[in-house]
């Protein structure tokens, strides 16, 4: 699997289309052939995957048991929203209103690539998730991968 970097700022037009970044665009090449699959994220944001690796989200949902009513819960909440998109000649693509009225988004925006999916963000919702942010990041560091291979530090 290869991941994707780099933060990128973009603007919407007035009919909500934004056209990939070309530093984006290059680290996904098979978007223009497959698509991409855009939903919600676990906060006010929105998160674009790969159709691969929206497949393998699918997949991991498929395991869960469907008789438990969390996992529908879940699974329900989880996919309800998500969206196709297809990059236009231009290289545009049109995100659904409903899920930028969700993430609040309005007109300017932050594509931030997390691995292998991008989250979308209203820049002002950004700005302020990032001035916000903890003050200690070497603790949470320690905390979460502390015990991951203990023969490197940071």
């Amino acid at each position: 699997m290869s991941f994707l970097i780099g933060e990128f700022e973009c603007k919407l037009d007035t009919k909500g289309r934004m056209m990939i970044p070309s530093g984006l665009k290059k680290q996904l090449p098979e978007a223009e052939k497959e698509g991409l699959v855009i939903n919600r994220g676990l906060k006010k944001y929105l998160v674009i995957y790969t159709k691969k690796e929206w497949n393998i989200k699918l997949d991991e949902l498929s395991k869960l048991n469907q008789y438990d009513y969390k996992n529908v819960e879940f699974i329900r909440y989880f996919t309800r929203g998500a969206t196709e998109l297809i990059p236009d000649a231009t290289g545009r693509v049109n995100l659904p209103q409903l899920l930028l009225d969700y993430a609040g988004i309005k007109n300017e925006v932050v594509l931030s690539c997390q691995l292998g999916i991008v989250e979308m963000w209203d820049k002002a919702a950004h700005d302020e998730m990032i001035k916000n942010e903890m003050p200690d990041f070497a603790s949470l560091a320690a905390e979460v991968m502390g015990s991951k291979g203990k023969e490197g530090s940071v």
